[in-house]
């Protein structure tokens, strides 16, 4: 089967249960034990509304949602109650009790697969090739009965989509962004710019600080466990937006994780060539100097000097890169403290210590020579499914918006995972082969810019418009009472942020996710 699901068939003859979800993970399943009593269903609402469902907070989840923004599978932030993993199914007979999912399909394999027989042609057939299983997904997937149409972002990977639809479509593609007034967080003007490039119909929105405030309630309905990457709230702006247009709409995810998007598979590696070849004891002393002064100091006196130098907070930069060097033996190191938004989870909630993932077990990491294709692959197995996937698939599910992502098609996977490296990283960027595509779409000009992301300005609005509503999710009495977190770590973190000593944003922003999320629950322990 290709494309995305979560199914439970009942064998009637067999008298078994059996549960599959898609190889990706794009589509959601929870199940468990409360009591005598299984329990699945793709929403976590679902469960809690049998009445045998008991609300106990698995602390150590909550201490993975501190350190990634988001609750990795195959946890939930329920104890006993999990996700199943992506390409797995299981089968549940009568009598039986514990059942162990069982993969049909593996990406760390398709990966390894991929490294072990690489792509040997040149760039331009490669290309090619590209552009033909690109085409193909792209072909596919605008299949639909309904109005269609696609997220534009400006980036790489939403325009190649936008631009292959269009070059298969015999009318204008409807096209939707988001947009903000503060600069730096702002790329509508580039989206403008390509769909009128590429001839789309194109509708874009501003967001403003007062509808995420408003956007916010809704958060731990629509996500129904804590999920705290910030983007979520554009997100559902954007499909909003869309739905109001079209019912299916094609998006640019998963480019990333498979052609080399993020800074980190460029900043990983270079920070490394700095500071790799150090004696681990100088690595170490290095480190222990850089963090002897608080922050807040070097940025005082480092401010002026570094300001001209384009680059803001130097402290907190000196104190980050000091842990990194305190911390880090190899490459790999490195790499998982990168995607650790709060290194010290464990210690900052009470009573648990961080429970057995993929990240810390690196014995089940997929078998690849390459630091940085090892990077992808993880990010691909973790931060795809758990996180980007989860926003957008709860973000369209919320407004009844189907969205469909076409570098998650099978073929196109399997086709990069073969690519080798030198076709994803070049000259110094990633997505080399992507943009090389695009240009026999779009000028090159259009797109050429450093990478943005999709964020809002959470730590200017949490010391702003967002400041009253985090004092009170934040508020010691309240912390204290529920005993869920170590309370002096949280509201030191909390005062240097509105101080503007340090910008802790996204730290904060999974605590605040979390005391959403209870309030409205309304779980107390």
């Amino acid at each position: 089967s290709v494309g995305m699901f979560a199914l439970a068939l009942w064998d009637g003859r067999e008298r078994a249960l059996w549960l599959a979800r898609d190889r990706i993970g794009e589509k959601p399943l929870y199940y468990g034990w409360q009591g005598d009593t299984f329990l699945f269903g793709s929403e976590l609402k679902a469960l809690r509304a049998h009445p045998t469902f008991q609300t106990a907070v698995d602390r150590g989840a909550l201490a993975l949602l501190l350190r990634h923004n988001f609750v990795p599978g195959p946890y939930s932030i329920y104890q006993g109650i999990h996700k199943l993993p992506p390409g797995t199914w299981m089968k549940l007979g009568a009598g039986q009790r514990d059942v162990q999912p069982v993969r049909y399909w593996s990406l760390a394999e398709v990966a390894e697969r991929g490294a072990a027989n690489p792509f040997t042609g040149s760039d331009v057939e490669a290309l090619d090739a590209l552009e033909r299983v690109m085409g193909n997904a792209v072909r596919g997937q605008m299949m639909a009965d309904v109005p269609l149409g696609a997220m534009l972002s400006g980036g790489i990977d939403s325009t190649l989509v936008t631009a292959l639809m269009q070059a298969r479509s015999s009318r204008p593609v409807r096209t939707f962004t988001i947009g903000f007034h503060e600069k730096e967080y702002d790329e509508a003007g580039y989206a403008h710019a390509i769909a009128a490039h590429l001839g789309t119909e194109h509708t874009e929105l501003f967001l403003t600080a007062n509808d995420a405030l408003a956007l916010i309630p809704q958060m731990p309905a629509m996500y129904d466990e804590p999920f705290a990457d910030s983007s979520q709230l554009p997100t559902h702006l954007v499909m909003q937006l869309a739905r109001r247009h079209v019912t299916v709409a094609l998006s640019g995810d998963a480019g990333d994780e498979f052609f080399g998007g993020y800074n980190r598979y460029l900043l990983g590696p270079k920070a490394w060539r700095r500071i790799g070849w150090m004696p681990p004891l100088v690595r170490r002393g290095l480190g222990r100097a850089l963090t002897a002064l608080p922050a807040a100091t070097l940025n005082r006196w480092a401010g002026p000097l570094s300001a001209r130098a384009g680059i803001a907070l130097p402290g907190d930069k000196a104190h980050k890169l000091g842990m990194r060097l305190r911390a880090q033996q190899t490459m790999d190191d490195l790499f998982v403290s990168l995607v650790c938004e709060w290194s010290g989870a464990g210690d900052i909630v009470r009573h648990t210590t961080i429970p057995p993932n993929l990240l810390d077990q690196r014995e089940r990491w997929p078998r690849l020579a390459d630091p940085v294709a090892r990077m992808m692959a993880l990010d691909a197995l973790t931060y795809l499914p758990d996180d980007i996937l989860v926003k957008v698939d709860r973000a369209a599910m919320a407004v009844s918006l189907e969205t469909r992502a076409p570098f998650l098609d099978r073929d196109v996977i399997e086709f990069a995972w073969t690519l080798p490296m030198a076709m994803k990283l070049r000259e110094g960027k990633g997505k080399w082969i992507l943009r090389q595509l695009l240009d026999r779409h779009v000028p090159r000009e259009l797109i050429e810019r450093p990478k943005q992301g999709f964020g809002i300005p959470l730590d200017g609005w949490l010391r702003g418009p967002l400041r009253e509503w985090a004092e009170t999710l934040l508020a010691e009495d309240r912390l204290r009472h529920e005993g869920y977190f170590d309370l002096k770590s949280i509201r030191h973190t909390w005062e240097r942020h509105v101080r503007g000593e340090a910008s802790f944003g996204h730290r904060l922003w999974s605590v605040l996710m979390f005391q959403a999320w209870l309030d409205a629950q309304a779980v107390r322990h």
